[in-house]
């Protein structure tokens, strides 16, 4: 198993975030919650290991939970 990478490794991540709300622009919520969904999608097919997604997954809901409900 290849573990999750979660140190950087976006060689320009200003330039992908543009191009993620470009992609975004013109949107409903109910579209980009779609694309949301299908960009996720897409990603998991790329990366194919169920126990790097499953760790993905993990620690997106940690993180999730923390925003809504932060430590004491």
């Amino acid at each position: 198993m290849t573990p999750l990478r979660t140190d950087p490794n976006l060689a320009d991540p200003d330039a992908f975030y543009e191009a993620l709300i470009e992609a975004h622009r013109d949107l409903s919520l109910e579209q980009s919650h779609e694309m949301n969904a299908a960009l996720v999608l897409l990603l998991c097919n790329h990366i194919g290991d169920i126990n790097v997604l499953r760790d993905a997954l993990q620690r997106a809901r940690e993180v999730a939970l923390d925003v809504i409900q932060p430590s004491a």
